[in-house]
This record gives structure tokens, C-alpha cells and sequence, in this order.
């Protein structure tokens, strides 16, 4: 690239005339030839600067010839230029010459990198609806159809998504020629291209005439849908949920469910993922008649299937799959058809299809309503809470509050209590952190009482942790603790417990103390503040950490909006013009911006 010739930039950019206030666009242009690939880079973001300098008549003879021709650059520069030239219209005159804009990104569309393919066809799908209908016919159609019919396998594949925005405008005559090519790209002898033609066989079904979709997509369809390929198949299922939602119920009957039967059998277990990935969408287009004769089955076979990523999906699609059956007959359909299968899958020999079932079995209780639940789901979900998997038991317990409209948490308290401490002491930090997240929204549901008696220690375990991200949330935690029960819990429960950590002899403990106070100062308010906490801190500015020291001038910044002037006056400014004489030069730095924030110079 860096030879090729490019726009000039003489006369019309700094012109001889002494006008330099065209200078930086022929930077600009040089650099669009230059070596170095960032310098490319930066001058393809500011194209458009550009073109407007050089006015919409030099852009169209000079600027996009130039870019068209030297279409062999590193690919982040192609896919900018891509992007680029999308809402280019106005800057080459606008509609009537959206056409100069297909020769670069028509070149685009046939590079060998994906992402610059998909980038060059959605600027090319926005720049078609700028057309008119005879300059999309001269102008846009031929180039469909010479990507459609290129050597070359990635030209044909960014073709396929191109029919859907060109069909609709076109003439009778024309719309046959484009459905022609689609079906010549759909029995393609390139994989990667009936891949294409898949992906984009729904969205062409509906720009297409009702008896077309019936006469040429659904033969297209089911031939996809049995291609030799599994990653084609498994693509046919997507558009399956298209072409469905455009048939009536004996038309699906008829063309479309005898191919979704064989998906949800396909040998292939990537085809049957799909199928149960793609529950709900195929659920809401085939109706509720073919649901229950048709998919409940083939759920019944996906929630038992022999491969564990198979049975995870469709794990994740049990209560949408209940709550889109029809309230009539609900309740039976799910606890006679459903439900014994959740069964086998409690006790599932793999934790991710246990981990999906806990992560919406929960839902199932305000479908089921309180009997049902106690009867029935109550024994899998204490089960679960029991579960060896760290992840089943987080997901039933973050989704506590759906069973707590339906049968109060109290059902379930004796067995959370060990599953929340075992959580909460786990070996993993991460679990731990997920456990404390639930803390506030357990708290509420237990109530005071029962999160005293059971859970207070807990949290305050979590702010000695080793871990500094469990310290942190800890802290947090307790803010929203203090938010739900209250100043005058905190002040009895919390607050004696987080001063006592000041004298801890780890400097670490000392500290989170700093941080607990700075988040529980405003829950609490100005009195517990001023009279229990300020003198916590104030002490603790004798500190022989520096570490510790800075963080008392960060806390004496963070409190001091909440305390009078009294205190700040008197007890506060003493103790920053200290600390601001420290010897420690970050002490100094935080004890001075903290002065200097509280206006106490």
C-alpha cells in the first residue's frame, strides 16, 4: 500500500495559495499510504474528514478509486475502512451516488478474514436502502450476482446476506433471478457457503411471498436440514423458527415439523443442542397444539439425552418452556410430563446440567403455586442445597426469593443454614464473593432475628478474609445490611464489632476497619458517626503503618461532609495538619488533598 498513488493533495488541499488551513487533510492522505499500519489505521478512522475537504466530487474520482485499488492491507485497516465507508453516502453526494461506494466494499466483501466480510456486507445492506429501485437494479443486483457466482467461496458466502435487502425492491423478473442464485448457494459445494445460506435462509423467508416460502425456502430448508454437515444443520434449526412463524399450523404440520422431529434425534449432538438451545422461539412459532404433540416429547428425549451439553441446555429452557404453555392444563402437563424427568436430572451425574437445572428450577414454584411446591419441588430444591457442586447451590440460593412469594423462606431455613456456611467458607473465593452478593437479599427474607442468631458471624468473618475482593464486598455487604435493618441495629450489632478489628495487631484487619466505617458512615448518620466512629479514626492516625495513616486521611475525606463543623473544626483539622507533616510522602499527599477537599486550609 504504502506506494500506491492516492488523491493529490496539492491545489486542492494546502494550495499554493498560502492556505494552509488544508495542511493536516494531505497528512491525512500521506499517511494513508504510509509504512506504519497504525498510522493507516488512525488516517482510515478520519476518512471522512477527509472526503469532506476534498468535496464529494474529488471523493468520487480520486479518494474511493484510491481505496478500491489498494485493498491489500492489514485486516483492522479493511475492517475500519469497512465500517467506514457504511455511512459514506452523504460524503460522495448522496443517493443518487450511493453506487460509487459498491467497487471498495464489493472488494471487501471478498476478503479472506471473517470480520471484515461481515463488516464490508452491513455497510453494503445500509448503503442498499439509499438506492432507488432502478439504481439497486442497475446498480446493486449485478453486484449481488457476481459475489453470488465468484471463484472464490468467501465472496459467495457474503452474497447470502445481501438477497434479503435487495429482494423486496426489485421487479418480478429480477426477484426470480435472486431466488435462483440463493438456491444455487444452498446446494453450494463449499460447506462454509450452505453454512452462509443457512444462517440466512429465515431472514430471506420473510422479505418473500407466502407461496415462494412454501414452494422454494421449505425444500431449501429440508435439504439443509439433512446436509451431510452438522454445522450446517444445526443452522437449518434457526431458521426453522423464522419459516414457522410465517405458515399457518397445517402448513408447520405438514413441511416443517417432520424436519424438526428429525433434529431433535440428529445424530449429530451439536443439531440436538441447537434444538434445545432454540426451545422457546420454536415453542412460541409452532403454537401450543404442536407443542404438546410434538416438542413436549422431544423435550422429554433433549432432558434425557446422552450428551451432558445437550441436557444443560434444555435444563435452561424448563421454566420458559412452563410458562409459555397455556395456563389451561398447565399444571398437569408440567407435573405429569415434566417434572419426573427435573427428577432424574437433580441427581445428574454432571454438575453443569445440575448447575442449569438449579439456576431455573426456583421459577417453577410461582407456576406450580404453595402446595405443588411443598410437595413436590421442596424436596429437589433441599436436595440441591446439598448438593456437592458449589455452583447448584449458589444458583438455588440466589434465587431464593422466587419460592419466598410462593411458601415463605422458613420451609427452607434449616437446610440454608448449612449450605450458606458451607458456601461462605469454601476454598474458592469466588464462591465466597457470590455467597456475600446474596447476604442483603437473604437477610431480608430470614429477617433481624435469624440473621442475628445465624448469619451475623459470618459476615463479620468475611471482613478478616485473605482474600482483599472478599474484604471489600464484605463491606459492602454491611452497608446494605445497615440500609435494610437499620441504625439502631447497627449501631447495637455492627458498629461495636467493626471498632473492635482498630486494634487488631494484622495492619490489614486495621484497615478494613477505615473501610467499613467510611461505608457504613452515611447508613448510620451524623451521630453514630461523630460519636463513635470519629474517634476510632482520629486514634488511629498514630498508627506506625503509613498504609494505615494514608487511609485515615482518606476516611477523615470521606466522613468528614457528614460530621458538623464542630468536630471538624476541633477534632479533624488538628489531626490532617499532622498527618500533612508526615514522613511518608503518600500520608502527606492524602492528608493535604483531604484538607484541601474539606475546604479546612
Amino acid at each position: 500500500m504504502a506506494g500506491a498513488a492516492g488523491p493529490a493533495a496539492g491545489s486542492g488541499a494546502a494550495g499554493g495559495d498560502g492556505d494552509d488551513s488544508l495542511y493536516p487533510i494531505a497528512v491525512l492522505i500521506d499517511e494513508l499510504r504510509n509504512e506504519d499500519v497504525q498510522l493507516r489505521l488512525n488516517s482510515i478512522k478520519k476518512l471522512s474528514t477527509i472526503a469532506l475537504a476534498l468535496g464529494v466530487e474529488r471523493t468520487r474520482t480520486e479518494l474511493l478509486p484510491f481505496l478500491t485499488d489498494t485493498i491489500y492491507d492489514e485486516d483492522e485497516v479493511l475492517l475500519a475502512l469497512a465500517e467506514q465507508l457504511g455511512n459514506f453516502t452523504g460524503l460522495v453526494g448522496g443517493p443518487d451516488f450511493a453506487h460509487c461506494l459498491l467497487p471498495p466494499l464489493e472488494s471487501l466483501a471478498t476478503v479472506e478474514e471473517t470480520v471484515v466480510r461481515d463488516k464490508a456486507v452491513e455497510s453494503l445492506r445500509q448503503i442498499s436502502q439509499e438506492h432507488t429501485p432502478v439504481a439497486l437494479e442497475a446498480h446493486f443486483v449485478p453486484l449481488v450476482k457476481r459475489l453470488a457466482s465468484g471463484d472464490w467461496f468467501t465472496s459467495r458466502t457474503s452474497a447470502c446476506g445481501l438477497f434479503s435487502v435487495c429482494y423486496p425492491r426489485a421487479s418480478i423478473a429480477v426477484k426470480g433471478e435472486i431466488k435462483q442464485y440463493f438456491r444455487s448457494l444452498c446446494s453450494d459445494d463449499t460447506p462454509m457457503v450452505r453454512r452462509a445460506a443457512a444462517s440466512k435462509l429465515g431472514e430471506f423467508a420473510k422479505v418473500l411471498e407466502l407461496d415462494s416460502v412454501k414452494s422454494e425456502i421449505v425444500p431449501l430448508f429440508t435439504n439443509l436440514a439433512s446436509d451431510e454437515q452438522d454445522s450446517v444443520r444445526l443452522l437449518a434449526v434457526e431458521a426453522c423458527v423464522s419459516i414457522a412463524q410465517l405458515l399457518s399450523q397445517e402448513d408447520i404440520e405438514a413441511l416443517v415439523m417432520p424436519t424438526l422431529r428429525q433434529a431433535a434425534e440428529d445424530k449429530s449432538w451439536r443439531v440436538r443442542y441447537m434444538v434445545a438451545d432454540k426451545f422457546s422461539e420454536l415453542q412460541k412459532a409452532v403454537g401450543p397444539k404442536i407443542t404438546l404433540n410434538d416438542l413436549i416429547p422431544a423435550f422429554q428425549n433433549l432432558l434425557k439425552d446422552c450428551e451432558a451439553e445437550v441436557r444443560a441446555a434444555a435444563a435452561h429452557k424448563v421454566k420458559e418452556l412452563c410458562e409459555n404453555l397455556p395456563i389451561e392444563g398447565r399444571e398437569t402437563i408440567i407435573m405429569n410430563q415434566i417434572l419426573p424427568y427435573i427428577k432424574e436430572l437433580v441427581s445428574d451425574t454432571n454438575q453443569h446440567v445440575k448447575s442449569a437445572l438449579a439456576s431455573v428450577i426456583m421459577g417453577l414454584a410461582t407456576i406450580l403455586g404453595k402446595e405443588n411446591t411443598i410437595e413436590h419441588l421442596l424436596p429437589l430444591f433441599l436436595a440441591q442445597l446439598k448438593d456437592e457442586c458449589p455452583e447448584v447451590r449458589l444458583n438455588i440460593i440466589s434465587n431464593l426469593d422466587c419460592v419466598n412469594e410462593v411458601i415463605g423462606i422458613r420451609q427452607l431455613s434449616q437446610s440454608l443454614l448449612p449450605a450458606i456456611v458451607e458456601l461462605a467458607e469454601d476454598a474458592k473465593w469466588r464462591v465466597r464473593l457470590a455467597i456475600i452478593e446474596y447476604m442483603p437479599l437473604l437477610a431480608g427474607q430470614l429477617g433481624v432475628e435469624f440473621f442475628d442468631e445465624k448469619l451475623n458471624s459470618l459476615c463479620m468473618a468475611w471482613l478478616v478474609d485473605h482474600v482483599y475482593a472478599i474484604r471489600e464486598a464484605a463491606t459492602s455487604n454491611l452497608m446494605k445490611l445497615v440500609q435494610k435493618f437499620g441504625t439502631e441495629w447497627a449501631q447495637n450489632t455492627i458498629v461495636p464489632k467493626v471498632l473492635v478489628m482498630a486494634n487488631d495487631p494484622n495492619y490489614l484487619h486495621r484497615m478494613t476497619t477505615l473501610f467499613c466505617i467510611n461505608a457504613l458512615s452515611e447508613a448510620c448518620g451524623q451521630e453514630i458517626t461523630t460519636k463513635q466512629m470519629l474517634p476510632i479514626v482520629l486514634k488511629m492516625a498514630g498508627d506506625q503503618v503509613a498504609n494505615v495513616r494514608f487511609n485515615v486521611a482518606k476516611s477523615l475525606q470521606k466522613i468528614g461532609p457528614i460530621l458538623d463543623t464542630d468536630a471538624l473544626q476541633v477534632e479533624v483539622k488538628p489531626v490532617l495538619q499532622k498527618l500533612g507533616q508526615d514522613e511518608d510522602m503518600d500520608v502527606k499527599y492524602f492528608a493535604q488533598e483531604a484538607i484541601s477537599v474539606l475546604a479546612l486550609a
